[in-house]
């Protein structure tokens, strides 16, 4: 096969690749922000549920150290008879005064306890309350996510054949297309909103509208070279291939 051939057949697969891909992108278009919302509410769904969670972990260690302090309270409290009781069998006042200091330590870290208590408990109920008022905003997510996902399968079941099809088609036009022809097609098609490859128009970039030199131009009849607009950046095709291509589908 001669480099010229060669070089037609490029430019014939990259314009085909071009046509199934403008056709892939209506098929997407008819879904319209569907996706985009649907990715958006579920995003902000994620942030809900991350937040209900992280409450239900400090609501649950607000109980756990409640927990914890209400039993230290009880264990303070049965030392503290233990000591009142002592005090009637003490010997001298050093003995008398040593229990009374302890009772004294008991009952100060029993207030201590009993005010963080209070504390803890006005955490977790607070907490508790957030979590109920999340819920609430995760089940009208939910709500309108399921209206959404609804509207996108019917959309999709409407299109799924062509789509099907269509990609189908674009995985055998890749195969011969080389991986670096490829890579510099899809990124031309990312910066051009879609249109990496484009027709001559009357003597014009098919994409920007801007003329071509006319020595250009007559290359680009002959099929034999891979010439980007000047202007866009574009590749351009000549209308022989355009035709072929449009004849073949």
């Amino acid at each position: 096969m001669s480099e010229e051939r060669t070089l037609e057949d490029k430019l014939r697969n990259l314009y085909a690749l071009q046509k199934i891909d403008s056709n892939l992108d209506e098929l997407e278009e008819m879904k319209g922000d569907l996706p985009a919302e649907i990715g958006e509410l579920e995003a902000r769904r994620g942030e809900l549920t991350g937040q209900a969670e992280a409450l239900e972990r400090a609501m649950r260690d607000s109980f756990t150290k409640r927990d914890e302090a209400d039993s230290e309270i009880v264990s303070l409290r049965q030392k503290a008879e233990k000591y009142k009781a002592q005090q009637f069998a003490v010997r001298n006042n050093k003995e008398y005064d040593s229990l009374t200091k302890e009772m004294d330590y008991a009952a100060e870290t029993i207030a201590r306890l009993e005010k963080e208590m209070e504390v803890l408990e006005g955490k977790a109920t607070l907490a508790r309350e957030d979590i109920e008022k999340l819920k609430v905003q995760v089940g009208e997510l939910d709500a309108v996510l399921e209206e959404k996902r609804a509207a996108l399968a019917e959309v999709n079941k409407a299109t799924e054949a062509e789509e099907a099809k269509f990609t189908h088609e674009r995985q055998k036009r890749i195969a011969h297309i080389a991986k670096t022809d490829l890579a510099a097609y899809e990124r031309i098609r990312k910066a051009k909103k879609g249109v990496a490859v484009v027709p001559v128009k009357r003597g014009a970039c098919g994409g920007c509208y801007n003329k071509v030199p006319p020595q250009k131009l007559l290359e680009l009849r002959q099929n034999k070279t891979l010439y980007t607009c000047e202007h866009c950046g574009r590749i351009i095709v000549s209308k022989e291939i355009e035709e072929s291509i449009a004849a073949a589908q």
